[in-house]
């Protein structure tokens, strides 16, 4: 398997990129495959499948940030078998006490179904979160406005993911095995922005919101109701205290702690990531 490249989903993506620059040191073959990318691959164009797994011997899959029906996952899994593809590495997502995400769990249930040697990885919110995409405008703007009231998650370090993610392709001992990331204790949002605030010399604010007024605030922006319902409902679970738990998936796979929050923001901040 170790000649055969890794085809890596979403390669342009947080976790994707990270995963293709760790194979790329290992001198590990790949196939960085996007939409737009050099090996192009959409779930909604069956003809890019084929060319993108012709010849991999291990998938990392993400259809989590494809809004990709469970239907069309099986069949691509099936695809995956067909093209002599052995491994699989599913990003997915915990839930309440760390099992499946409800959104995730059919893709997980499909993966399991298969005869292919999997890795579904369950990670915590990612700590990148706050400088890379959704909460990085309103961290510039000075404001930070949720409903999560004060409740805390541990929010995971995508560095971490990858790391995982790199050793669960390319390493044997990972088939079978859910590993849940997350960082090595929950912070509060408040917290979180407080961080920032002092790494970077930014005034930002955290302020809890209800659900109501944060729905609102996002249709205003023209995010359909729907999409807005669901990271609603994502953040009230911190806010009922369901991102408290501490995951050992890092431990487990890289057998070292996860990277601690405070350790991200200062990277970040070094790296320029809340820089004008």
């Amino acid at each position: 398997m170790s000649d055969s490249p890794v085809l890596v989903l979403g390669a342009r993506g947080k976790t994707g990129r990270r995963i293709v620059d760790r194979l790329d040191r290992l001198g590990r073959p790949f196939r960085a495959a996007s939409r737009s990318g050099g090996t192009r691959f959409d779930f909604a164009d069956r003809d890019t499948w084929r060319p993108a797994l012709e010849g991999a011997g291990a998938v990392y899959l993400i259809p989590m940030n494809e809004a990709v029906p469970a239907a069309t996952v099986e069949e691509f899994l099936t695809a995956v078998a067909a093209a002599g593809a052995r491994r699989v590495v599913l990003l997915s997502a915990r839930g309440v006490d760390g099992a499946a995400d409800p959104y995730q769990e059919p893709v997980e249930l499909a993966l399991r179904a298969t005869h292919l040697e999997w890795t579904i990885l369950r990670p915590a919110w990612f700590a990148q979160n706050f400088s890379e995409d959704m909460f990085l405008g309103p961290v510039l703007s000075g404001e930070l406005a949720l409903p999560a009231g004060e409740g805390r998650e541990a929010f995971v370090d995508v560095e971490d993911i990858a790391d995982v993610a790199t050793a669960a392709l390319t390493q044997d001992g990972h088939a079978g095995e859910v590993y849940e990331l997350s960082g090595p204790e929950p912070v509060s949002f408040r917290t979180a922005v407080e961080m920032i605030s002092e790494a970077t010399g930014r005034h930002i604010r955290y302020t809890a919101l209800e659900t109501a007024q944060f729905t609102a605030a996002l249709a205003a922006q023209g995010i359909p109701r729907e999409a807005a319902d669901l990271v609603a409902e994502l953040l009230g679970r911190i806010r009922d205290g369901a991102g408290e738990r501490v995951g050992d998936g890092v431990r487990r796979v890289l057998g070292r702690d996860p990277r601690p929050f405070a350790d991200y923001v200062r990277t970040a901040a070094a790296a320029g990531a809340w820089s004008d």
